[in-house]
């Protein structure tokens, strides 16, 4: 039976389902993969399970988009074969053909995991392959020559992401090898040859290193500025509580080996909540866009099995253009929501240079779950501000801002059901990365997401919520009087819908 026989049409009207983020049909979703822009089109690849909603044989689903907002699903790209389950991998435009596979043409290439066991046995293998596309994405060869890579000294060996580096006419791919990130060059895609390694004894090893990207970026839009970033995803530990997270790396590429600008033992976080991880970024986007995107798998390894959704399971972040930016804390990876969310955006509120007292919520009237709220504050005297979000007489989520510490403060433990694991129910602090007088915050609502972009994206704070349909309540608190020098709250309309 054809798998996607067996793939329910969804209306993306079920309980806790996102209506602005991208979330697959039905079944089960984690990694993004393959992530490429070409002809126009923004594509999307997956890990993705579709026979179940849990975890299961790695295929790659696909949708493709025009704006980064609104998707269209098309057929699985990807399936197991004789190698292997397919697991995560990256996607990139061969414009000059130095693969071969497209008669001096262009065409799409994706260069992924094939995870299976040696012969004879219950130890894992995982080889890198190839599989080539001339029709845009729509159909996808297997090259014969699969697999192209293998380690046989390293039990987990997966997850290339490839870039075409210029200043030494070379495929460079960096992939996961246990604790560390090994570095390969390449002519063509094909024939691979070992550069370096990078992070033995850098940054945090609280779980195995996945998902890593490697891109360049100007520091403070200055072009003369550039250094390289290397993101890299760190498994979830028992011994850790957070669950699985992402940590990034910023210092200089020379197309083999990678330094780090910082102190081995400084850890860069990319995000401060659970439920962002294996984030990358799309290859290919034209130069004159300018624009590094990134997106993640909006779950955690801790519990994302067991979330309280039926039918699907797990949801993308919303895409994310990165930033490097100059700070009083240094340079940090800022992110904020892609621009072209503006396009689903109704206004419902807009407060301008207004002082507000204590006790006084000037958001009692709104009551919806899918908003963007973008809050530019100054405390004044007030130690505490507040957002309580998703709210009713017995749930709620309450983010903090406390002005004397500098530090944000997400609470879930009463934001709904979290009865599926005992560690989801918990309250999150980190201190913002740089001071202001102001506080700034842009904050995305998702049924059962919260993204906070904190201080013009220097602290990012992204949540996983499952509350009751009827909490929609928003409340705006302090402990004294403060001073909203800008309050702008959207909606934001159903990108699946009509609604």
């Amino acid at each position: 039976m054809d798998v996607e026989q067996v793939v329910p049409r969804s209306n993306y009207s079920e309980k806790h389902r996102p209506q602005f983020h991208f979330t697959p049909e039905s079944n089960w979703m984690n990694d993004p993969n393959g992530m490429v822009y070409f002809n126009g089109e923004y594509h999307l690849f997956y890990q993705y399970h579709p026979y179940s909603s849990v975890w299961g044989p790695m295929h790659w689903g696909h949708a493709v988009s025009k704006d980064l907002i609104h998707w269209e699903h098309l057929p699985i790209a990807l399936k197991p074969d004789q190698n292997g389950a397919i697991f995560s991998g990256s996607a990139v435009v061969d414009w000059d053909d130095t693969t071969g596979f497209f008669n001096g043409q262009s065409g799409l290439v994706a260069i992924f995991t094939h995870a299976d066991t040696y012969p004879g046995s219950d130890r894992p293998r995982q080889r890198q392959s190839l599989a080539y596309s001339s029709d845009n994405g729509r159909s996808w060869t297997l090259y014969k020559g699969n697999p192209v890579l293998s380690e046989p000294r390293i039990l987990d060996f997966r997850d290339p992401k490839v870039f075409w580096h210029k200043e030494t006419n070379r495929w460079v791919m960096v992939i996961a090898s246990g604790q560390s990130i090994s570095i390969y060059t390449s002519l063509n895609l094909i024939d691979w040859e070992f550069a370096s390694t990078f992070g033995e004894k850098e940054g945090s090893h609280q779980g195995v290193w996945e998902c890593p990207d490697l891109f360049k970026l100007p520091v403070d839009h200055d072009p003369s500025k550039q250094k390289w970033v290397l993101l890299v995803s760190l498994g979830d530990h028992p011994d850790v509580d957070s669950g699985s997270k992402t940590q990034y790396f910023i210092g200089e590429f020379d197309g083999k080996t990678f330094r780090n600008d910082h102190h081995p033992d400084h850890v860069c976080w990319l995000d401060h909540g659970r439920d962002n991880y294996a984030g990358v970024t799309w290859s290919d986007l034209p130069d004159h866009d300018g624009r590094r995107i990134l997106i993640g798998w909006m779950s955690n390894w801790r519990y994302a099995n067991e979330t309280p959704t039926e039918g699907w399971r797990s949801a993308m972040t919303i895409p994310r253009e990165l930033v490097l930016k100059s700070t009083l804390a240094g340079v940090l990876l800022t992110q904020l929501p892609v621009t072209e969310l503006k396009n689903i955006k109704e206004p419902l509120v807009l407060l301008k240079e207004q002082k507000v007292t204590s006790g006084e919520n000037v958001l009692s009237g709104i009551h919806e779950n899918t908003l963007e709220i973008t809050i530019d504050l100054n405390p004044g005297s007030s130690e505490i501000v507040g957002l309580k979000v998703l709210k009713s007489d017995n749930e709620e989520t309450v983010i903090e801002y406390n002005a004397k510490t500098d530090r944000l403060t997400f609470d879930r433990t009463r934001s709904g059901d979290s009865s599926f694991h005992s560690s989801f129910a918990c309250k999150q602090t980190v201190k913002m990365d740089s001071l202001h007088e102001r506080l700034q915050l842009t904050v995305l609502i998702d049924r059962s997401s919260i993204e906070i972009f904190g201080n013009s994206g220097e602290t990012i704070v992204t949540n996983l919520v499952f509350p009751k349909e009827d909490s929609n309540g928003l409340e705006l608190y302090s402990s004294d009087e403060i001073f909203i020098h800008s309050m702008e709250i959207n909606r934001l309309k159903s990108v699946w819908t009509n609604s």
